[in-house]
């Protein structure tokens, strides 16, 4: 069983930065449009296990397909560190980038390919 953790994740300028609680117990690798091309690897967290530090005010959003999804970006890096959505119950939630937490090896991440191209 994973253990639950408080990471902390940022950008890569580092303007942008950011603490959640989650034991990565599911990491999704997405095939769609947007999630293949940035390189996601996305665990998901209820919004009170997360906390933006810095950088609300550098942050910009680009929405598509069902534009239920705020996928943020630094304006001036451009790294994707997280986004913000509502699960199908309603609960306000943020999608990690796991990619952005410090001091994790990737190599001991287990994660689960979502077929998101055909949804």
């Amino acid at each position: 069983m994973p253990e639950t953790k408080l990471y902390k994740g940022s950008c890569h300028c580092g303007k942008v930065r950011y603490e959640v609680t989650t034991d990565l117990a599911q990491v999704i690798e997405c095939n769609c449009s947007l999630c293949s091309r940035a390189g996601y690897m996305l665990t998901f967290v209820p919004v009170d296990q997360f906390k933006l530090v810095s950088g609300e005010d550098d942050l910009k959003d680009y929405r598509f397909n069902k534009h239920a999804i705020a996928h943020l970006f630094c304006t001036s890096c451009g790294v994707r560190s997280f986004a913000k959505g509502t699960m199908p119950n309603g609960q306000e939630t943020r999608a990690i980038n796991v990619r952005c937490l410090e001091g994790l090896d990737l190599a001991t991440v287990k994660t689960t390919k979502v077929n998101g191209r055909d949804s």
